[in-house]
């Protein structure tokens, strides 16, 4: 495969909306497969670093992200490149990939690690994201008990069970949501973060049919981002409130005053 055959395929899996160039270096590199130059829109690819088509495509897609995540933020790249857009991005071309057969997934051809994947999500992700809720469960329970003899939780959960208290609350949110554990614990954890229920269901939903957490991270705040058209009234619906909340304070206080009076 030649640099323009690798462009070809890139541009089949996502057209780009700014042109760049794709270089073989003709190089081996000890250090990095490939790398994008923002200010030259140049993905450049170390090309001996390579016996396979399929992981210099990685490579190259992985690149090519990296220009479509410039072009996304104005033409440049913060010093730290890897962010969860940027993820998000070269997932969902990986995915795209995928599907359009120019890319292979390999982690689908060893039926060894296929059985061990299994392995993997059943008996450690669900297993351990089902205890942790379980323990959310339990921690309810002792926070009744505690409030019947008269104790805090929070002084509970510091000295007697010893665990963070955010961890805890954490736990408590898994059980209450009712998240599924099949999930994991990390990714329950990210899940009882997001307030909206209906964002958290979707984002669970994304979850389970196989999307990366940062592209499932990076789709929820865009849900919980208001759009341009939403800000002008949700400034005026906060100053109303805190308007409401002062004329109730100063009713509240004129109140009070007339009583003195009265009793002057």
């Amino acid at each position: 495969m030649n640099q323009d055959q690798v462009k070809e395929k890139l541009l089949a899996i996502e057209d780009a909306p700014l042109d760049f160039s794709l270089i073989f270096s003709g190089k081996k590199s000890k250090k990095v497969n490939g790398l994008y130059k923002p200010e030259t829109r140049e993905i450049v690819i170390h090309n001996r670093n390579f016996n396979d088509d399929n992981l210099l495509l990685y490579t190259a897609i992985h690149e090519y992200a990296h220009h479509l995540h410039a072009y996304a933020q104005g033409g440049k790249l913060s010093a730290r490149a890897h962010t969860p857009e940027f993820w998000a991005i070269l997932h969902n071309l990986l995915e795209r990939a995928e599907s359009q057969n120019i890319y292979r997934n390999v982690f689908a051809s060893s039926p060894e690690l296929t059985a061990l994947t299994e392995t993997i999500r059943m008996k450690h992700l669900a297993e351990n994201g089902a205890i942790v809720k379980g323990l959310g469960e339990k921690l309810l329970l002792a926070q009744e008990l505690c409030e019947k003899i008269g104790g805090r939780f929070e002084d509970y959960i510091d000295r007697v069970l010893r665990i963070p208290r955010l961890a805890a609350t954490t736990a408590i949110k898994m059980h209450q949501y009712n998240v599924n554990p099949s999930v994991g614990p990390d990714n329950m954890r990210f899940l009882v973060g997001i307030r909206n229920e209906d964002v958290r269901a979707t984002a669970e939903a994304a979850l389970i049919g196989g999307k990366s957490p940062d592209t499932v991270k990076v789709a929820a705040k865009a849900q919980k981002t208001p759009s341009i058209e939403e800000y002008p009234r949700m400034k005026l619906e906060k100053e109303k409130a805190r308007l409401e909340r002062t004329l109730d304070s100063i009713k509240k206080r004129l109140d009070e005053i007339t009583q003195e009076l009265e009793q002057c």
